[in-house]
């Protein structure tokens, strides 16, 4: 018997759509509000929020078993990786690796003491990772606010990662086709337009920007807007996977909060590195 053919719920399309440009800015303004010392709070709340809808869309999408040591040990590491990209004198990204390898060793701890032991603790281990990963990855954003040019390449990385998530989203509400999979409710021409624009929008920002050519600006954007995409679209092929396992579907919001999410936690590193590899001055 073949797979049926799952439909694409198109007022879906479009709500996730508004999430995702919603989200891209709140994160770009948020960086405009980054300053000195205590000045860079503001944005960190910011950070923490979107850390912390990172952490319940996705916990509630996988569905590990321990849930909670799971949502646990993600909180902690958000809190942590803020903590540790606002208070050094100098700005790096080292710290947020040390707590990475943390909130991996707090979280098998947090295994190892559960009342059931060792049952599916390789399932949980690995939402663990999955989890911790994205947090610290959002987190990144704030070491880029304390650099010469990395509020210019939040702009830049996040708008394109926005107008690429968002104008993906929307194709699929009048053209979702050709269709990827029957199983995932995805078009190919969205994935391919909403990365085109994304690169163009940055291009076009790139003309404002001093620290940025409108050459520079589209081979980054394009970057972001790519690595924002496919995260979106893997979470997707992840969601139909479990629903052909057999596994019971998700809370609703958490499921279709979750790709974005994870666009632009794949695209804050993904700026990071560009700024620092490219654009700080040697």
């Amino acid at each position: 018997m073949e797979p049926a053919i799952v439909p694409v719920r198109r007022l879906l399309s479009l709500a996730v759509a508004g999430f995702a440009l919603l989200l891209g800015v709140g994160l770009v303004m948020g960086a405009q509000t980054a300053g000195v010392g205590a000045g860079r709070l503001p944005y960190a709340a910011v950070i923490f929020g979107a850390q912390l809808l990172y952490v319940f869309a996705t916990t509630m999408a996988i569905r590990p078993p321990a849930e909670k040591i799971v949502a646990g040990v993600g909180v902690v590491a958000a809190l942590a990786a803020d903590a540790a990209a606002i208070l050094p004198d100098v700005a790096t990204v080292a710290p947020l690796g040390a707590i990475a390898a943390g909130g991996l060793v707090l979280g098998v701890v947090g295994q190892m003491i559960r009342p059931e032991g060792r049952v599916q603790v390789s399932e949980s281990l690995a939402s663990t990772v999955v989890i911790v990963l994205g947090v610290v990855s959002f987190a990144t954003l704030i070491v880029l606010t304390r650099i010469p040019v990395g509020t210019q390449a939040i702009v830049v990385c996040l708008i394109a990662s926005g107008i690429a998530l968002g104008v993906a989203r929307l194709t699929d509400v009048v053209a979702p086709y050709p269709r990827l999979a029957d199983q995932v409710p995805r078009g190919s021409a969205g994935i391919v337009l909403g990365a085109m624009l994304g690169t163009a929008a940055a291009a076009v920002i790139g003309r404002y920007l001093v620290a940025f050519t409108p050459h520079e600006a589209a081979l980054v954007g394009m970057a972001a807007a790519g690595a924002a995409v496919l995260a979106d679209l893997t979470i997707g092929f992840a969601e139909a996977g479990r629903e052909v396992d057999g596994e019971a579907p998700t809370m609703w919001l958490a499921r279709h909060m979750q790709g974005p999410l994870a666009g632009f936690a794949l695209a804050a590193p993904v700026a990071y590195v560009i700024s620092v590899a490219f654009l700080v001055p040697a």
